[in-house]
């Protein structure tokens, strides 16, 4: 089994503990495992039911094609959501619009120069340079990386993108609202 991604691991301690996380484009499930087994209460969306039906009991699952189907998650919003090695860009304002207040988004997919070495390489699927900076603007950035990656261990070197971020809520983040002084901790 393909361990979860260093970046969910490294962060989602800054979600509600026994929150609600939903895992988009969740395919195998390998973090909506290791998030249920933390005490998370899990979601996971798919467009591969076969792919979901091994995750049976572990939380919420939903088989829905996400591009081409209706938003599935109408009027929810989670704790934390959890989206990696996907890009849907209708979906970003969706994606920041399921977020509670408090809520944690951790996103990591690829990014512009994956072309130059590898798959996917197709512009639709590779982010451009700041672009979840950009695209999920109006949340409170704890931590964001973009450039190469060669990990050490098995995995193939790869350009990503990653974003933790947090929406305050809008009483916090309005302009010229007294800050509240928080702390998002940072982990090794």
């Amino acid at each position: 089994m393909i361990e979860p991604s260093a970046w969910v691991q490294r962060f989602v301690g800054l979600a509600r503990p026994g929150g609600t996380v939903l895992d988009l484009a969740c395919g195998s499930g390998r973090h909506l495992r290791w998030l249920a087994a933390r005490g998370f209460a899990v979601t996971g969306v798919d467009r591969d039911a076969a792919a979901l039906a091994p995750l049976a009991g572990l939380g919420e699952l939903i088989a829905a094609d996400i591009e081409a189907g209706p938003w599935p998650l109408a009027g929810s919003r989670f704790d934390a959501v959890v989206v990696t090695n996907y890009l849907w860009r209708p979906l970003l304002p969706r994606i920041g619009q399921a977020l509670a207040d408090e809520g944690v988004l951790l996103y990591e997919t690829f990014a512009h120069g994956q072309q130059s070495i590898g798959r996917p390489a197709r512009p639709e699927f590779l982010l451009a340079p700041g672009e979840l900076l950009a695209a999920f603007a109006g949340l409170r950035v704890v931590a964001f990386e973009d450039g190469f990656e060669h990990p050490p261990a098995p995995g193939a070197p790869r350009f990503v993108q990653r974003l933790a971020a947090v929406r305050l809520p809008a009483a916090e983040a309005g302009a010229g609202a007294a800050a509240k002084i928080r702390r998002f901790p940072l982990q090794p």
